[in-house]
Protein backbone atom coordinates (compact mmCIF):
# COMPACT_ATOMS: atom_id res chain seq x y z
CA UNK A 1 0.00 0.00 0.00
CA UNK A 2 1.71 3.58 -0.65
CA UNK A 3 0.95 6.45 1.46
CA UNK A 4 1.36 9.84 0.63
CA UNK A 5 2.81 11.80 3.71
CA UNK A 6 3.50 15.21 2.22
CA UNK A 7 3.09 17.43 -0.76
CA UNK A 8 4.71 20.62 -0.90
CA UNK A 9 5.59 23.40 -3.25
CA UNK A 10 8.99 22.78 -4.44
CA UNK A 11 12.28 24.63 -3.18
CA UNK A 12 14.31 26.30 -5.54
CA UNK A 13 17.40 24.24 -5.28
CA UNK A 14 20.24 26.75 -5.44
CA UNK A 15 24.08 25.49 -4.63
CA UNK A 16 27.55 25.98 -5.73
CA UNK A 17 30.57 24.37 -7.50
CA UNK A 18 33.14 23.93 -5.07
CA UNK A 19 37.14 24.36 -5.28
CA UNK A 20 39.02 21.26 -4.13
CA UNK A 21 42.54 21.36 -2.78
CA UNK A 22 43.50 18.07 -1.63
CA UNK A 23 47.08 17.21 -0.42
CA UNK A 24 48.24 13.75 1.35
CA UNK A 25 47.29 15.52 4.99
CA UNK A 26 44.40 17.39 4.11
CA UNK A 27 41.16 18.08 1.52
CA UNK A 28 40.29 21.45 1.98
CA UNK A 29 37.34 22.94 0.22
CA UNK A 30 35.95 26.25 -1.21
CA UNK A 31 32.71 27.70 -1.95
CA UNK A 32 33.15 29.70 -5.80
CA UNK A 33 31.30 31.26 -8.48
CA UNK A 34 27.71 32.39 -8.61
CA UNK A 35 24.65 30.49 -7.34
CA UNK A 36 23.74 27.31 -9.12
CA UNK A 37 20.18 26.09 -9.66
CA UNK A 38 19.85 21.98 -10.18
CA UNK A 39 19.82 22.10 -13.44
CA UNK A 40 22.89 23.98 -13.77
CA UNK A 41 24.79 21.65 -11.58
CA UNK A 42 23.79 18.95 -13.17
CA UNK A 43 25.35 20.36 -16.13
CA UNK A 44 28.31 20.22 -14.69
CA UNK A 45 28.20 16.97 -13.32
CA UNK A 46 30.55 15.65 -16.48
CA UNK A 47 33.25 13.18 -15.59
CA UNK A 48 37.04 14.21 -14.55
CA UNK A 49 40.51 13.43 -14.07
CA UNK A 50 43.30 13.80 -11.98
CA UNK A 51 46.87 12.70 -12.50
CA UNK A 52 48.07 11.87 -8.13
CA UNK A 53 44.98 10.76 -6.46
CA UNK A 54 46.74 12.08 -3.33
CA UNK A 55 47.07 16.35 -4.48
CA UNK A 56 45.31 18.25 -6.69
CA UNK A 57 43.35 20.81 -7.56
CA UNK A 58 39.79 20.85 -9.05
CA UNK A 59 36.60 22.39 -9.27
CA UNK A 60 33.34 20.19 -8.61
CA UNK A 61 29.57 20.52 -9.68
CA UNK A 62 28.75 20.38 -6.19
CA UNK A 63 28.66 19.09 -2.82
CA UNK A 64 27.46 15.87 -1.46
CA UNK A 65 26.65 14.16 2.00
CA UNK A 66 25.66 10.63 2.99
CA UNK A 67 25.24 8.97 5.82
CA UNK A 68 27.15 5.48 6.78
CA UNK A 69 24.29 4.73 9.06
CA UNK A 70 24.41 1.15 11.62
CA UNK A 71 21.83 -0.09 13.81
CA UNK A 72 21.91 -2.99 16.55
CA UNK A 73 18.75 -4.58 16.21
CA UNK A 74 18.21 -7.96 18.36
CA UNK A 75 22.13 -8.20 19.28
CA UNK A 76 23.01 -7.99 15.54
CA UNK A 77 24.63 -5.42 13.54
CA UNK A 78 22.94 -3.90 10.14
CA UNK A 79 23.91 -1.08 7.93
CA UNK A 80 21.49 0.30 6.68
CA UNK A 81 20.98 1.07 3.05
CA UNK A 82 18.19 2.24 0.26
CA UNK A 83 17.19 1.42 -3.33
CA UNK A 84 17.64 4.54 -6.04
CA UNK A 85 16.68 4.14 -9.66
CA UNK A 86 19.36 6.59 -11.75
CA UNK A 87 18.44 6.91 -14.86
CA UNK A 88 20.83 9.94 -15.11
CA UNK A 89 23.57 7.10 -14.91
CA UNK A 90 21.42 4.05 -16.03
CA UNK A 91 21.60 2.04 -13.06
CA UNK A 92 19.38 1.11 -9.56
CA UNK A 93 21.98 0.80 -6.60
CA UNK A 94 21.49 0.06 -2.90
CA UNK A 95 22.75 3.06 -1.44
CA UNK A 96 23.52 4.81 1.71
CA UNK A 97 21.14 7.67 2.50
CA UNK A 98 22.54 10.45 1.11
CA UNK A 99 21.34 14.06 -1.01
CA UNK A 100 22.85 17.64 -2.43
CA UNK A 101 24.05 20.15 -0.09
CA UNK A 102 22.08 23.32 -0.98
CA UNK A 103 23.94 26.80 -0.87
CA UNK A 104 23.36 27.69 2.55
CA UNK A 105 24.71 24.18 4.41
CA UNK A 106 27.56 24.04 1.95
CA UNK A 107 29.86 25.32 5.43
CA UNK A 108 28.01 22.69 7.72
CA UNK A 109 27.01 19.70 5.33
CA UNK A 110 25.83 18.30 8.79
CA UNK A 111 22.95 20.06 8.70
CA UNK A 112 21.80 18.27 5.43
CA UNK A 113 22.63 14.55 6.25
CA UNK A 114 20.59 14.98 9.51
CA UNK A 115 17.77 16.75 7.16
CA UNK A 116 18.30 13.37 4.69
CA UNK A 117 17.51 11.13 7.54
CA UNK A 118 14.24 12.95 8.77
CA UNK A 119 13.10 12.57 5.81
CA UNK A 120 14.14 9.60 4.44
CA UNK A 121 14.16 6.92 7.74
CA UNK A 122 10.67 6.29 9.00
CA UNK A 123 10.55 3.83 11.75
CA UNK A 124 7.55 2.36 13.13
CA UNK A 125 6.22 1.58 16.28
CA UNK A 126 3.08 0.32 17.63
CA UNK A 127 2.30 3.41 19.20
CA UNK A 128 3.65 5.95 16.12
CA UNK A 129 5.87 7.19 14.68
CA UNK A 130 9.36 7.81 15.93
CA UNK A 131 11.20 11.22 16.39
CA UNK A 132 14.91 11.49 16.31
CA UNK A 133 17.40 13.30 18.41
CA UNK A 134 21.48 14.06 17.18
CA UNK A 135 22.76 14.79 20.70
CA UNK A 136 20.82 17.35 21.96
CA UNK A 137 18.93 18.65 18.94
CA UNK A 138 15.72 17.16 17.76
CA UNK A 139 15.89 16.12 14.15
CA UNK A 140 12.94 18.13 11.72
CA UNK A 141 9.66 15.93 11.90
CA UNK A 142 8.44 16.71 8.26
CA UNK A 143 5.75 14.08 8.11
CA UNK A 144 4.13 15.27 11.46
CA UNK A 145 1.08 16.33 9.87
CA UNK A 146 0.06 12.95 8.19
CA UNK A 147 1.96 10.41 10.76
CA UNK A 148 0.87 10.09 14.08
CA UNK A 149 3.95 10.51 16.72
CA UNK A 150 5.21 8.66 19.52
CA UNK A 151 5.10 10.82 22.18
CA UNK A 152 7.13 8.90 24.83
CA UNK A 153 9.87 7.32 22.36
CA UNK A 154 12.79 8.64 20.28
CA UNK A 155 15.65 7.47 17.85
CA UNK A 156 18.71 8.82 18.35
CA UNK A 157 21.82 9.54 16.68
CA UNK A 158 25.40 8.95 17.86
CA UNK A 159 29.20 9.39 16.30
CA UNK A 160 30.46 6.32 15.74
CA UNK A 161 34.05 6.76 14.35
CA UNK A 162 35.62 9.60 12.68
CA UNK A 163 37.91 9.29 9.66
CA UNK A 164 42.03 9.53 9.56
CA UNK A 165 42.71 12.79 7.66
CA UNK A 166 40.67 15.98 8.49
CA UNK A 167 38.48 18.00 6.00
CA UNK A 168 37.41 21.47 5.82
CA UNK A 169 35.77 24.55 4.42
CA UNK A 170 37.90 26.82 4.01
CA UNK A 171 39.96 26.92 7.41
CA UNK A 172 36.91 25.24 9.39
CA UNK A 173 37.50 21.56 10.16
CA UNK A 174 34.48 19.69 9.48
CA UNK A 175 32.19 18.11 12.36
CA UNK A 176 32.37 14.16 13.06
CA UNK A 177 35.18 13.92 10.94
CA UNK A 178 33.61 12.56 7.27
CA UNK A 179 34.98 10.80 4.70
CA UNK A 180 35.75 12.41 2.05
CA UNK A 181 35.99 11.53 -2.04
CA UNK A 182 36.35 13.20 -5.40
CA UNK A 183 33.77 11.06 -7.34
CA UNK A 184 35.55 11.48 -11.21
CA UNK A 185 32.68 10.37 -13.07
CA UNK A 186 30.18 12.60 -11.50
CA UNK A 187 32.55 15.46 -10.78
CA UNK A 188 31.54 16.06 -7.17
CA UNK A 189 32.87 16.26 -4.06
CA UNK A 190 31.18 13.36 -1.44
CA UNK A 191 31.52 13.75 2.47
CA UNK A 192 30.35 10.22 4.50
CA UNK A 193 29.28 10.79 7.89
CA UNK A 194 29.75 7.61 9.96
CA UNK A 195 26.90 7.21 12.41
CA UNK A 196 24.99 4.99 15.14
CA UNK A 197 21.45 4.47 14.97
CA UNK A 198 20.34 3.94 18.65
CA UNK A 199 16.72 2.50 19.05
CA UNK A 200 14.65 2.90 22.23
CA UNK A 201 14.76 -0.66 24.21
CA UNK A 202 11.32 -1.22 24.67
CA UNK A 203 10.06 -0.43 21.15
CA UNK A 204 8.13 -3.81 20.10
CA UNK A 205 7.01 -4.64 16.36
CA UNK A 206 9.32 -1.82 14.52
CA UNK A 207 9.10 -1.30 10.91
CA UNK A 208 11.74 0.33 8.85
CA UNK A 209 10.54 2.32 5.36
CA UNK A 210 11.94 4.72 3.21
CA UNK A 211 10.36 7.97 2.03
CA UNK A 212 10.64 8.65 -1.53
CA UNK A 213 10.18 12.19 -3.14
CA UNK A 214 9.25 12.37 -6.94
CA UNK A 215 8.34 15.73 -9.01
CA UNK A 216 4.20 15.61 -9.61
CA UNK A 217 3.67 16.91 -13.37
CA UNK A 218 -0.15 17.55 -13.11
CA UNK A 219 0.10 19.50 -9.47
CA UNK A 220 3.80 21.32 -10.19
CA UNK A 221 4.04 19.44 -6.68
CA UNK A 222 7.13 18.11 -4.44
CA UNK A 223 4.98 14.64 -3.27
CA UNK A 224 6.59 12.12 -0.62
CA UNK A 225 5.49 8.87 -0.71
CA UNK A 226 6.25 5.46 1.48
CA UNK A 227 5.37 1.81 0.49
CA UNK A 228 5.05 -0.84 2.80
CA UNK A 229 5.20 -3.37 0.52
CA UNK A 230 8.35 -2.46 -0.67
CA UNK A 231 9.97 -0.65 2.24
CA UNK A 232 12.70 0.42 0.28
CA UNK A 233 14.92 0.32 3.20
CA UNK A 234 17.24 -2.70 3.75
CA UNK A 235 19.44 -4.05 6.36
CA UNK A 236 22.53 -5.51 5.48
CA UNK A 237 24.16 -7.21 7.71
CA UNK A 238 27.88 -7.62 9.49
CA UNK A 239 29.70 -8.80 12.46
CA UNK A 240 32.80 -7.51 13.56
CA UNK A 241 32.55 -4.87 10.96
CA UNK A 242 32.67 -7.09 7.96
CA UNK A 243 29.40 -7.48 6.20
CA UNK A 244 28.42 -11.07 5.46
CA UNK A 245 26.61 -10.73 2.64
CA UNK A 246 23.15 -11.32 3.92
CA UNK A 247 20.10 -8.57 3.25
CA UNK A 248 16.83 -7.84 5.06
CA UNK A 249 14.20 -5.63 5.44
CA UNK A 250 12.43 -5.04 9.21
CA UNK A 251 8.68 -5.55 9.18
CA UNK A 252 6.79 -5.44 12.74
CA UNK A 253 10.04 -6.69 14.67
CA UNK A 254 10.77 -9.43 11.57
CA UNK A 255 13.52 -9.17 9.57
CA UNK A 256 13.06 -10.72 6.23
CA UNK A 257 16.34 -11.97 4.18
CA UNK A 258 16.00 -10.68 0.83
CA UNK A 259 17.33 -11.88 -2.73
CA UNK A 260 21.02 -10.11 -3.71
CA UNK A 261 21.70 -11.35 -6.66
CA UNK A 262 22.02 -9.29 -9.51
CA UNK A 263 22.08 -6.23 -6.41
CA UNK A 264 24.82 -3.01 -7.50
CA UNK A 265 25.97 -1.00 -5.03
CA UNK A 266 26.67 2.94 -5.64
CA UNK A 267 29.88 4.29 -5.43
CA UNK A 268 30.27 4.82 -2.31
CA UNK A 269 30.82 1.45 -1.96
CA UNK A 270 33.82 1.11 -4.62
CA UNK A 271 37.57 1.39 -4.02
CA UNK A 272 39.16 4.60 -2.88
CA UNK A 273 42.71 5.83 -3.90
CA UNK A 274 43.79 8.56 -2.10
CA UNK A 275 40.56 11.24 -2.24
CA UNK A 276 39.57 9.74 -5.34
CA UNK A 277 36.85 7.06 -6.38
CA UNK A 278 36.58 6.39 -10.65
CA UNK A 279 33.85 3.93 -10.05
CA UNK A 280 30.23 4.67 -11.02
CA UNK A 281 29.24 2.05 -8.87
CA UNK A 282 30.17 -1.90 -8.20
CA UNK A 283 28.81 -4.89 -7.65
CA UNK A 284 27.26 -6.59 -4.12
CA UNK A 285 30.47 -8.77 -4.00
CA UNK A 286 33.16 -6.09 -4.61
CA UNK A 287 31.35 -3.57 -2.45
CA UNK A 288 30.41 -5.97 0.42
CA UNK A 289 31.46 -8.98 1.23
CA UNK A 290 34.93 -8.30 -0.01
CA UNK A 291 35.62 -5.43 1.86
Amino acid sequence: MTLIVARKNPVIFKTQAIEVQASSEVLRYTPVGNPLSFSQMQERRQPVSVTDPENFQLTVANLGVSVDLQLQWQDRQFQLLVRQDRPDRGDNVLKLLSGYVPAHELRVPLLTAMTEIAEELLIETETGWLQGRYQETWLPTPYADSLTLDEEQVFRLASRSSANRPVLCRELNLLERPRAYVHLPSNSLQLVYQLQLELPPDAQRLSLLHADEFLDEESGELVAQMDYQRPELFLAERIKGKATGDLFILQQGELIAQDTQGMTLSEAFAEQRGWVVEAPNCSWQQGLCER
